[in-house]
């Protein structure tokens, strides 16, 4: 492009996807608190409420923040590769904090109440999501933040990065959904099946929660959504590969 000249347009429809997963998103944070303010008591650290901030933090950290790291590459589309990059990692390192202090409120909430850790399914695929999505952003950071990674490792790992930043998404929605029906199995067993508002609301969540990856998935499968490399990248890693490699920037195809 020409200087000067305006950045080229989003394509067609990617905007709407975008505004409505931010929707969703907002809206499946409102339906957790209000779950946890109007039927849970709240949220506290220092509390018999403390088992609430879990919920509270996987849902923000581990769908909402995750989500929209992913979809970071789909938004900024004309800004610098290096700032989109460490945006994406910020937001993924942000959702990681976030998740954390949700593991342990639920930790420090069964010692508390003498509720024994790690046995149900709903635990093992939470924890296993979170120690992977850990490893994941770690990984990340070693080959696309930090200097000293060549050109081809970084392009063999590249497709598993973008492999495994979906696949983890997608199991934090499924542990989520696992925890929601833990949660009303805990609490409203006997009243669940008569349709009670609870047990409704919670159910909401889940279909949000599932709409939410939906569209998230779908923007970030478009190929034709994918964020284009800009002219100086293209100049940028053709140097790049050159030093990495010893290769000639201008031969081959």
């Amino acid at each position: 492009a020409m200087d000067g000249a305006p950045p080229p347009a989003s394509p067609a429809g990617l905007s709407a996807y975008v505004a409505v997963s931010q929707l969703l998103g907002l809206t499946l944070l409102a339906t957790t608190g209000a779950w946890l303010g109007r039927y849970r008591g709240g949220v506290a650290w220092h509390s018999p409420l403390q088992f609430n901030v879990h919920p509270l933090c996987m849902v923000l950290g581990m769908v909402f923040l995750q989500g929209d790291a992913l979809l970071v590459y789909r938004v900024f589309r004309h800004e610098a590769k290096r700032s989109t990059k460490a945006l994406h990692a910020l937001l993924h390192g942000l959702a990681l904090v976030i998740a954390l202090v949700g593991i342990i409120a639920v930790f420090k909430s069964h010692r508390t109440k003498g509720i024994p850790d790690m046995y149900s399914l709903h635990s093992w695929c939470g924890m296993a999501t979170f120690v992977l999505y850990l490893l994941q952003w770690l990984l990340g950071c070693g080959f696309f933040l930090l200097p000293g990674a060549s050109f081809s490792l970084r392009g063999w790992y590249k497709p598993q990065h973008v492999f495994f930043g979906i696949t983890l998404f997608i199991l934090s929605i499924a542990a989520c959904l696992l925890g929601i029906t833990e949660m009303l199995l805990f609490n409203i067993r006997e009243s669940y099946s008569l349709f009670v508002p609870e047990g409704v609301l919670a159910n909401t969540l889940g279909v949000l929660l599932v709409a939410f990856g939906l569209v998230v998935c779908y923007v970030l499968t478009r190929d034709d959504w994918k964020r284009p490399p800009l002219a100086e990248e293209l100049a940028l890693s053709m140097d790049f590969k050159t030093l990495t490699e010893g290769e000639s920037p201008g031969g081959g195809s």
